[in-house]
């Protein structure tokens, strides 16, 4: 157990004291807080901390986002922030502040480490030991929905070429860091062949250039269903932001338990450390908490700030208490087990072994040695832009007034001779013309116009297009070009079409 994680650009010696934001959280936030700070001030870790109050009361006082500015001062003055679980409150538009953190503070890759910890810790899979890193600034967790007709809603998902090199390369050099064989891509590439196309197609570059690591690629379903059964067979794995976001909930869970995976937020300026569990409002101020997740997950903050010395010394303690069966209620398991313990109590137990390691559990080893961020292998000046042209533009309807033939009948007469109208979709499958009558349709319409010849079309020209769409009575709610790039297709067919 000898993982490295990233440092920072700080320039550390191992006698600094390291100033770090810390946030107590929400729920069961200030129970393993207060427990893991205890726990590294006695291990000797040499912080200067800072405190701020995020989450539900901060939201509850009229701040959509969770922060005050003061707090951003704190994140971007210390660069280290270590932050217990929040809570967001139930609609109200409120925004995810862990979202809004990793994409404000550029914190590219997640990275959850999923091991376990047999015989100790219940588990099916004994010698699992993965690692799942997650974009975490993309996908679907860009955030950007709209409510378009009476039946449906919108979610954006975005995967970008610099995005997707920047955490390949760095999954590859966390996996050449650490000593790892193999780099496991997932994605649904098979159905979403543009989005998760690109991040496939993104892998391969990349793996090309690290010849001495393993790599495959899996759909994500079977690969979730491989790693659920035989996790053993996956070393690092690399993925979009929601794949990961599940499946590294899922990997912590079979290794043992949720309750007891840290994570790392890395970017090239700033990083974030927590548990990934969630804030348990229904367990907090009972003593109840396992502050394992938070302290894990501070050994980790304890790497990138140049203290492995301090982080062995945690970690090693963390795992005698654990191998000497001092549980929290989460996992304490009789006949296993020896001793069901509280919050507080297991810190204390973790405590009073900080200079002893486990007998039959590998003790960690940690050194603090650069990780290429893979941020730096990406230059926009070294990209040669593809020539695009559009050629064509789908036109997204809300309408319910009559049939498909109707609907075709009057969309297609306010074409040009330069823009047909080339089919019409409802939930992406065709139904205009040649539709099925079989096909449930919504009042959400695509309309394709498309240039006949393939030839480009102006701007003007679908302003033209909207002007008579709107002339004729139709309500355009959004709409979205089709181009190609060097004469390559760059839009996704409709199913049927």
């Amino acid at each position: 157990m000898s993982e490295t994680y990233p440092s920072s650009t700080l320039a550390l010696t191992s006698l600094t004291t390291v100033p770090i934001t810390v946030a107590r959280g929400d729920g069961i936030g200030p129970e393993i807080m207060e427990a893991t700070l205890r726990i590294l001030k006695e291990a000797g870790a040499r912080l200067d901390i800072e405190e701020i109050e995020i989450g539900e009361q901060v939201y509850l006082k009229g701040t959509s986002s969770g922060i005050e500015p003061e707090s951003w001062e704190s994140l971007r003055r210390t660069k280290v922030f270590l932050k217990a679980p929040i809570t967001t409150p139930q609609g109200g538009g409120f925004k995810s502040l862990n979202v809004t953190t990793r994409k404000t503070l550029g914190l590219f890759a997640n990275v959850r480490p999923c091991v376990s910890f047999a015989p100790f810790v219940d588990t099916k899979h004994p010698n699992m030991n993965v690692v799942i890193v997650r974009e975490n600034e993309e996908d679907l967790y860009a955030g950007i929905e709209h409510r378009q007709s009476a039946d449906v809603y919108q979610c954006l998902k975005l995967i970008t070429r610099p995005g997707t090199e920047k955490i390949v390369r760095y999954a590859f050099e966390y996996a050449k860091a650490n000593n790892r064989k193999k780099v496991t891509c997932f994605t649904k590439d098979n159905i979403m062949k543009l989005t998760d196309g690109l991040f496939h197609k993104v892998f391969d570059e990349v793996a090309a250039n690290y010849p001495e690591i393993e790599n495959e690629h899996w759909i994500v379903d079977i690969g979730a269903a491989k790693l659920a059964d035989s996790p053993e067979t996956f070393d690092v794995i690399v993925m979009p932001n929601l794949y990961g976001d599940i499946l590294s909930d899922v990997a912590a869970q079979i290794a043992g338990s949720v309750g007891l995976a840290g994570s790392a937020n890395i970017g090239e300026h700033c990083a974030m450390f927590e548990a990934i569990h969630g804030s348990a409002p229904r367990r907090a101020g009972q003593n109840l908490a396992n502050p394992s997740g938070l302290l894990l997950g501070a050994v980790m903050m304890l790497v990138h700030i140049g203290q492995p010395e301090v982080a062995e010394r945690v970690h090693n303690a963390w795992l005698k208490t654990i191998e000497d069966g001092i549980h929290t209620y989460d996992i304490f398991a009789e006949g296993v087990s020896k001793q069901k313990v509280g919050t507080r109590e297991f810190a204390n137990a973790v405590i009073e072994r900080l200079c002893q390691s486990p007998t039959v559990l590998k003790s960690a080893k940690y050194e603090t040695k650069e990780v290429g961020s893979g941020v730096e292998q990406f230059d926009k000046a070294d990209i040669v832009q593809p020539v695009k042209e559009t050629i064509g533009v789908d036109v997204f309807l809300h309408w319910n007034t009559g049939t498909t033939a109707d609907l075709g009948s009057a969309i297609s007469e306010l074409g040009a001779s330069n823009l047909k109208l080339k089919m019409i979709t409802n939930r992406g499958v065709k139904v205009w013309p040649e539709g099925f009558p079989e096909t449930f349709c919504v009042d959400h319409w695509r309309c394709r116009f498309v240039s006949p010849t393939l030839e480009a079309i102006s701007h003007n020209d679908i302003i033209a297009l909207l002007a008579r769409v709107s002339a004729a009575g139709f309500d355009f709610i959004k709409t979205e070009n089709l181009c190609t790039f060097d004469g390559e297709r760059a839009y996704s067919l409709g199913q049927g079409e």
